[in-house]
This record gives structure tokens, sequence and C-alpha cells, in this order.
């Protein structure tokens, strides 16, 4: 399975194919925080601040509009819940890909640069 710095390398690309339970636990160990909720990878970053989480929004704004993989955001006061699934995997039924992975390891890249 890759590194994080391998998943930092590499683009989205539209797939149908789901990743197995075995290739998600390996896969996670690449995004370290990230962790399984259902058919989700999810990770809440915390900030000082609103000022902070709405930077780090806007800064993770044009990547993921870049990877064309969109999550689901939760955002607060001070802090930002981010979640990754693929919804055309499984038949459409959704489920985790290597996108999900990719986006995640881009994600925790911005926050550990601009806001740790």
């Amino acid at each position: 399975m890759p590194g994080t710095k391998e998943l930092l390398s590499r683009t989205s690309k539209h797939t149908e194919q789901a990743l197995s339970a075995a290739d998600i636990a390996a896969y996670l160990g690449a995004v370290p925080g990230w962790e399984l909720a259902g058919n989700r990878i999810t990770k809440t970053y915390q900030f000082k601040n609103y000022y902070e989480t709405m930077a780090f929004m806007n800064a993770i704004a044009y990547t993921i509009h870049a990877e064309d993989h969109h999550p689901e955001i939760t955002l607060t006061y001070n802090k930002c819940v981010i979640q990754f699934d693929t919804h055309s995997v499984n038949g459409g039924k959704g489920g985790l890909s290597e996108n999900d992975f990719i986006c995640a390891a881009k994600v925790d890249a911005i926050f550990q640069h601009t806001f740790s």
C-alpha cells in the first residue's frame, strides 16, 4: 500500500472500484488521525478561533476542487470535521476508494503546513 508521500503525489480519478477491508486498514496507516466511520473516513481538526477555522476551509477548497472529490464538511467556531467517501463505488451504494485517502493526505498536508 502507498505511504503518505505516494498518496500526495497521486491524483483522484473516477472509479467504481471500492477498497477491500484489508486495503482500507492499510491505507489508514498512511493517514494518521483519520478514522473509519461506517463507509467513510473522518477526521476532526481543531483551531484557535473562527478565523483559523475559516482559513483552513478556504485553504483546502482549491485542492478539493482540483481533485474533484468533495467531502462532507461540518464547520463550527473552532472545529472542522471532514468526512470522505466515494459515491460511485459498490454499484452506486458508496464506500471507500483510493481517492478518499489521496484527498485525506492532501488535506492533512495543508493543515500541517499552515496550522501546526
